[in-house]
């Protein structure tokens, strides 16, 4: 063993395996006294980040558990970890890809003193240590090709929900939202009719989507309706702060979609409700949040599963009922064990009734017929 292997595994079993200060300090002074054991340290963490993977972590999850964990600095950290094990990592999917792009974005390291970087180290690698394992999410390969612009009409969605986010006039955002919600419902049926005829047949992924404090549980409600509308199925982890969404490929788009665009007006409109409480002087305000976006998730669960049930024509049922059997298929394999859990802290009227209203004003567009 290396003079500087061996430094760096003394600094671990220091540090790595107690959870006491005293331990970590004693691992930091050990790697603050040794410059020459930085490569090695910079090539363990690119095996714990390597391990996670084999866990069935994604980068997404792991930047958005340290976040909630530990601090900027060691996120800052860990998006440069990734990216420089990166190119040694086997070939994956491009939502994978796109995590990885979004890491680009990290703010550069602040420059620390050696001691201080060293217990920011071993702080991030206890966390990775850690890690327990969770389902594999591996992107399945599409079998076919349906020749349409997919990844263009999906642009398209997305500039439309962003520009209805953004504009200060209903009748704008109701308009475009319109709009929007009509391609996605074209994108998945088309997608669905696609692979019926194609010989050999897709198979359901899953993604993960995030579902952070605070008011996560209401949150997961809202993302559980959406998926439900879009022949998809939504596990919720409480404990890592993500829902697994299992569906077809197409419809994991669109779920991922329209729940940031529902999630971000429903937060718009709680702001202006909550304005609107203070002035007339209420205070509590994490009551009325909690109740208002529990009842803006439960009134578009409504209203979602009314247009899910009524706007699909008799020759889709046999092609939807095919793919929701796969789907809960996949469900079944991912996880054979779930619970159900009630909703907390739901206690608010005013809060209440001014999300369900606020979830009647969302822009929820029905799936239009295929003439």
């Amino acid at each position: 063993m290396s003079s500087t292997t061996d430094t760096v595994e003394r600094a671990f079993e220091a540090a790595l395996y107690s959870d006491t200060h005293d331990a970590l300090d004693t691992g930091a002074s050990i790697l603050a006294a040794a410059p020459a054991a930085d490569v090695e340290l910079d090539r363990r963490g690119r095996e714990f980040v390597a391990a996670a993977w084999r866990r069935g972590w994604q980068p997404a999850d792991v930047v958005r558990l340290v976040r909630r964990e530990l601090e900027d600095a060691h996120v800052r950290l860990l998006s440069e970890l990734i990216r420089t094990q990166a190119p040694d990592d086997r070939a994956r999917g491009p939502r994978w890809a796109a995590q990885l792009d979004e890491l680009a974005d990290a703010a550069p390291a602040v420059r620390v003193d050696r001691f201080t970087h060293a217990t920011t180290v071993l702080e991030l690698y206890r966390l990775l240590l850690r890690l327990p394992g969770l389902e594999p999410l591996d992107e399945p390969k599409r079998r076919h090709d349906g020749g349409r612009p997919a990844s263009r009409m999906l642009t398209r969605i997305r500039a439309l929900l962003a520009k209805a986010e953004a504009t200060g006039f209903p009748e704008e955002a109701e308009a475009l939202s319109a709009k929007a919600q009509e391609l996605m419902a074209r994108h998945s049926i088309d997608e669905a009719l696609l692979d019926a005829q194609a010989p050999a047949k897709d198979e359901p992924g899953a993604c993960r989507i995030g579902v952070e404090a605070p008011y996560e549980q209401a949150k997961a409600v809202l993302l559980d309706a959406v998926a439900g509308a879009n022949h998809c199925r939504a596990v919720w982890n409480e404990a890592f702060g993500f829902s697994t969404v299992v569906g077809f490929e197409g419809d994991l788009e669109v779920v991922e979609l329209l729940y940031t665009s529902l999630l971000v007006q429903a937060t718009t409109a709680m702001t202006k409700a909550e304005a609107a409480q203070r002035a007339g002087g209420r205070r509590r305000t994490k009551t009325f949040r909690q109740s208002f976006l529990a009842a803006y998730a439960h009134r578009i669960g409504t209203r979602l599963a009314e247009a899910a049930g009524t706007q699909v024509t008799d020759d889709l049922l046999p092609v939807l009922a095919t793919r929701e059997v796969a789907v809960t298929g996949r469900l079944d394999e991912m996880f054979p064990e779930t619970t159900t859990t009630r909703l907390r802290g739901v206690s608010d009227e005013a809060g209440w009734t001014e999300g369900a209203e606020a979830a009647d004003r969302a822009q929820v567009g029905a799936r239009p017929r295929l003439d």
